[in-house]
This record gives C-alpha cells, sequence and structure tokens, in this order.
C-alpha cells in the first residue's frame, strides 16, 4: 500500500515536471516568434532561390570537407601501416640473412668435423693395420719361440 502512494507521490511529481517544462517551452517559442518577427528580412522568389542554393551548396562543401577528412585520416592510417609492414619486412629479412648465415657457419663446422672424422679413421685404419701388423709378428715370433724351446728341449734330451 506504501509502495503506491510512493508511486503515485512520484508520477505527480514527474506531471509537475513535465508541465513546467512545456511552459517553459511555450515561453521560449514565444519569444522566438517576436525576435523573428522583428529580424525578419523579406525577399523576392529569386533572391531566396539564390540564398537556398547558397545554403545547400554550403552544405555539400561542409560534407565534402568532412569526408576529405576522413579520407586523409584514412590515408594516414593507410601510410603508417605500409610503415610498420616495411619495417616488419626489413627485420624479417635481417632474421633471414642471420639464420641463413648460421646455416653457412654450421655446414661449414659440420664439413670441418667430417674431415676431422675422416682423419681420425683413417688414424684408426693405419693404427689397426700396425697392431694387425705386430700381432702377426708376435706370432711369428711365438712360433718361432716354440720352435726353438721345442728344439731346445729335443737337444737337451739328447
Amino acid at each position: 500500500m506504501e509502495e503506491r502512494e510512493k508511486d503515485k507521490g512520484k508520477g505527480a511529481e514527474r506531471w509537475t515536471a513535465a508541465i513546467a517544462n512545456l511552459t517553459e517551452t511555450a515561453s521560449n517559442l514565444d519569444s522566438l516568434q517576436k525576435l523573428l518577427i522583428k529580424k525578419a528580412v523579406y525577399v523576392d522568389d529569386e533572391t531566396f532561390a539564390k540564398a537556398s542554393l547558397s545554403s545547400e551548396q554550403a552544405r555539400a562543401i561542409k560534407v565534402l570537407e568532412q569526408r576529405v577528412e576522413n579520407l586523409e585520416r584514412e590515408l594516414d592510417s593507410a601510410i603508417s601501416a605500409a610503415a610498420r609492414a616495411r619495417s616488419e619486412k626489413r627485420q624479417a629479412e635481417a632474421a633471414q640473412k642471420a639464420a641463413e648465415l648460421r646455416a653457412q657457419e654450421i655446414t661449414k663446422e659440420l664439413e670441418n668435423t667430417s674431415k676431422v672424422f675422416e682423419l681420425h679413421m683413417d688414424e684408426l685404419h693405419a693404427k689397426q693395420q700396425e697392431i694387425s701388423k705386430r700381432d702377426k709378428e708376435i706370432k711369428l715370433l711365438e712360433a718361432i719361440i716354440q720352435t726353438l724351446g721345442g728344439r731346445g728341449s729335443l737337444s737337451a734330451e739328447d
């Protein structure tokens, strides 16, 4: 119940404010009408047509100027975007060049490592042949020793 009374009170306040606004608007309209009557200039149809044409042209010029300003802003934005794109392209090219140089360095390093590996392999083969040769010499000497040792034991027995 109390809420209804509050709503009614608010509604009455709104109506009062609306009526006050309408009264003020009517007063403003009367003042404007009196001002126009005092300062109005009456012209013939030809002068009015020329003034209307001038007014339309002025509005069209203003619209075109705004369009030019918008296009200039878009152009500035496009120029900035192109500058950023060029900068990014230069950075990408620099990064690609650095990557290519690094790839060349790694390739050279791999080639050098491969050459060193080949040298080590050749050296290992040479060592292995030398070991094999010495192993054969050792076996030959062992066989000679056994033969001599066998003769020595045969001579000792005789």
